[in-house]
């Protein structure tokens, strides 16, 4: 792959932090799920940044495979709709391997408006899938978790390439 000019040379991701940085994730979306006010509507949905993310950066080591485990652990810890999560995780990991190659030839701020959709529809699945098994509206309050969501890219760009970034042996002879 040609790489444009200025961009870094990136060492190969640990499987270990990729997975690691999974679990935590899929963690933190646990504790904030057990909040005194339980899960609110407008609230970022930590795994799915972090899984679209691996999606792009690394489509054959998280799959779609992952995504729906993933999904239905978090479904089962929720006591949600079994599925719910999973077939909106699933679409989410699907549509991130497809735009994979073109979403890396941008910067992080354009990344983050071109996934925006993509969270938008998981949310739209999830929703639509409640709805059919007769769930309740939850309010137009869902309307703002893709928009925080995309505004958690960055940062989720930083801290989960900061590992790839570090010279394997530092050298001052060297310029990579």
């Amino acid at each position: 792959m040609i790489m444009r000019p200025g961009q870094q040379l990136l060492l190969p991701a640990n499987p270990l932090f990729v997975w690691g940085s999974l679990m935590i994730a899929l963690l933190l979306n646990m504790v904030q799920n057990m909040g005194l006010l339980g899960r609110a509507t407008w609230a970022p949905d930590v795994m799915a940044v972090v899984l679209v993310f691996w999606s792009v950066h690394q489509p054959l080591r998280v799959s779609i495979v992952a995504a729906f485990v993933f999904g239905v652990m978090l479904d089962v810890h929720q006591g949600a709709l079994l599925g719910q999560h999973a077939l909106a995780y699933t679409v989410l990991s699907y549509l991130a391997i497809t735009i994979h190659r073109r979403l890396l030839w941008f910067k992080v701020p354009s990344q983050a408006a071109q996934v925006l959709p993509l969270f938008a529809v998981a949310h739209a699945v999830e929703l639509g899938a409640r709805m059919v098994a007769g769930g309740a509206f939850p309010g137009l309050g869902v309307l703002i978790a893709p928009l925080l969501e995309a505004a958690l890219w960055p940062l989720a760009s930083v801290l989960l390439l900061m590992p790839q970034r570090r010279a394997p042996d530092p050298d001052a002879h060297r310029p990579l």
